[in-house]
Parts: structure tokens; sequence; C-alpha cells
């Protein structure tokens, strides 16, 4: 997105787009409106307009209370900033900001009790004015994870909460995973063979290496080996939040991928290095763009994906999808689940197995027709 003056940015769109400060929160961050044209002098002149109508009182810095729980927890996140990687600290802030903030944000550190966190929790799995759905038991689990480290760090540094947030268990619920079919599968590479292009060619990659989808769009051709058969990742692109006060609202970040464990050569099956000799010999740059300086994000993959569906006749899943159904065909034909759990990049076996694998009935049947056997040995006993 092209700057041309202070918070004001031309949109892939042609639109123009100014960004002006409305107010503040209680903790002193800047609330941003928003004013759109088709051009940059009408965007400017909508933009000082909106601006001059903001209430002065609403832009006054208020600084939180000392021992309040919302001066601690912004202190303890922006301690971790420098040591943890931008896509983790914007994933705590929005916890922090979102959550913590606007429901315990006003109380005194020390005062957070058991008592108050069950009855926070209780809160995030209920609808409010501004949350039309309860939150996912993920998303409490994460949020209490991080308030658990507030209240740690609030202790380490002479305060005295009343509990450290431990006594709070959340009950996660399985996540449900969504497989393709082997025919809904068989339907979408047919598609995928007969109409040849780079973004198409990162759907099978996905289906036969099971590699995530920001590792996909950071992936360059110079990290895929045809002579070693194999494909080494160790970027990832995301778009993340822009917490600072001017510039765009997200940017694209391309960094090492989100553990140690995701670093990873995977194979590639002879066939897949067969359709790429073949199809895409000489290729240099992004693989979904074959250009050095132009990538696609995630959110355009994903697209891409969906209106392949819609062209496939498929019932549409997310793009995930992909990765659980590489992971299912896998244990399907009988992969080492250690080799398995390493392509997919994680820390354990157990990851593999109880979050990625998820075995067909039609496998199941096949696994029960073992017992046959026994059960006809056992009726000949007389």
């Amino acid at each position: 997105m092209p700057q041309k003056g202070k918070n004001i940015y031309q949109r892939k769109d042609g639109r123009w787009e100014g960004r002006y400060i409305k107010g503040r929160t209680e903790a002193g961050k800047a609330v941003y409106g928003y004013v759109y044209a088709h051009t940059y002098e009408e965007v400017t002149k909508k933009r000082d307009e909106a601006a001059d109508g903001v209430d002065p009182e609403k832009l006054k810095k208020n600084v939180p209370k000392k021992d309040s729980a919302e001066a601690v927890a912004i202190e303890w996140l922006y301690s971790l900033k420098p040591q943890i990687k931008k896509s983790t600290f914007c994933k705590y802030h929005t916890l922090v900001y979102s959550y913590i903030i606007p429901e315990l944000g006003q109380k005194d550190i020390n005062d957070i009790s058991v008592m108050v966190l069950q009855v926070f929790c209780d809160n995030l799995f209920s609808t409010t004015k501004t949350r039309s759905k309860p939150l996912s038991s993920k998303t409490v689990s994460d949020t209490m994870s991080v308030m658990r480290r507030i209240l740690h760090y609030a202790y380490i540094h002479g305060y005295q909460p009343a509990c450290n947030g431990r006594e709070i268990v959340i009950r996660k619920t399985a996540p449900d995973f969504v497989v393709l079919s082997a025919s809904d599968q068989r339907i979408l590479c047919k598609y995928l063979f007969e109409h040849k292009s780079h973004r198409n060619l990162g759907i099978l990659m996905c289906l036969f290496t099971g590699i995530r989808v920001g590792e996909l769009c950071a992936l360059k051709w110079e990290d895929v080996s045809l002579e070693k058969k194999n494909v080494y990742v160790h970027k990832t692109l995301q778009r993340l939040s822009n917490y600072a006060t001017d510039g765009p609202r997200s940017y694209i970040e391309i960094s090492t991928p989100k553990s140690k464990c995701s670093l990873r050569k995977i194979p590639l099956p002879n066939a897949l290095i067969d359709y790429i000799q073949k199809n895409y010999p000489d290729q240099h740059g992004y693989v979904l763009t074959s250009n050095e300086d132009k990538y696609l994000e995630p959110r355009t993959m994903q697209k891409h994906f969906r209106l392949i569906q819609q062209k496939c006749g498929l019932d549409p899943v997310k793009f995930h999808s992909l990765r659980h159904t590489f992971a299912t065909r896998c244990v399907e034909l009988d992969f080492d689940i250690k080799s398995l759990s390493e392509i997919l990049g994680h820390a354990t076996v157990n990851i593999t197995l109880n979050r990625y694998v998820h075995p067909s009935m039609e496998l199941k049947q096949q696994n029960m027709q073992k017992m046959s056997a026994l059960m006809e040995d056992l009726s000949k006993i007389p």
C-alpha cells in the first residue's frame, strides 16, 4: 500500500485511505477512524474534516493506575517484545487489549483472585453487546495462559496477587478438523492437473507435502531441489497487525517458522518431481508467482482455493484442510508416524496423532476386519 502523506495510503483497489485519531483508550492507545475517496485530494479533505470534528477531550492520554491490572499487563507485554517473534507479540497484544484489559484492567493487580478469574472466564464464554458469540475454548485457554504469565510477572516484581491463575483449568474441546474424502481429492487433483498455474501447483504441493499456507507463500524455487528430491522449509509469510501510531494497519512479515521443528526438509514424491520437471522447468523467484519480487499472501491463496472448490463442485473446506488431508492419507498408507511427524514439523509424535491424524471410516472398517480371523479361530475351539 503506497504512502503519499502522513496516514494516507493508496489501496490495492485504487481508492485512497485516510486515517485520523478519533480518541484514545484509557491506556493511551490511539483509536483510529478511517475515510475513503477516489483521489488523494478528496481523501485529504475528508480526513481533515473528520479530525476537526473530534472532541479534544477524547485525545487526552489517560495513564492507567500503577497497581492496576492494565498497567501491569502493558508493562509485561512490552517487556517481552524484544524477546519474542513479531507474530507472537501480535497474538499477545490482541489477547491483552481485546479481553484482559476490558474485563480486568481497572482492578488492582493484588485483588485478582480465583473468583475474579472464574467470573472473567465465564464472561469470555458468554455473548456481550460487542461479541455476538462466545469465544472458543482455545481462545479462552490462550487468554488465561497470558493472564497467568502477567500474574507471575507481577509477583516477581513485588506485587502480591491473590492467586497465580493455575487454579483455573479450561477444558479444551477438540477442534473440528475436516479432511477431503478420497473421491473429493481425486476431483480436485484432476482439476489442478488440467488447469496448470503456479497457484494450482501450490495447492498440489500442500496436498502431497503437508506444507502450511504461510510456508508455501514464502517458498522460493531455490528451496526446491529436484536433484535431491526435497523442499527446504525455512521461511513463513504472514500479515501482521501494525500497532505503531502511524503507517498502515497491517504489514507483511517474512520470517523463520514458528518453531525450530518447523525448519525442515520435506522429501518430494517422484510423481510430483516428474510433474514439476515437465510443466515448470527453469523457474525462479517465489514458487507461487515465479517472480523474485512478487509474492502471494495467505489470504490470496485461501481465496483462490475457495474459487477452485466452487469450480469443482466440492463442499467448501478451509485451506488448512489440505494439510489434514495429507496427514490422513499418509496414515492410511501406513507411513511411519515418527517420519510423518517430522515432515509436518511437529515437536512430538503425540501432536501428529492427536491433532492431525484422522483415520477414515473405510480404514477403520479395514482394521476391524482383521478381527475376523481371530473370531473364526476362536469359533473352532470345542
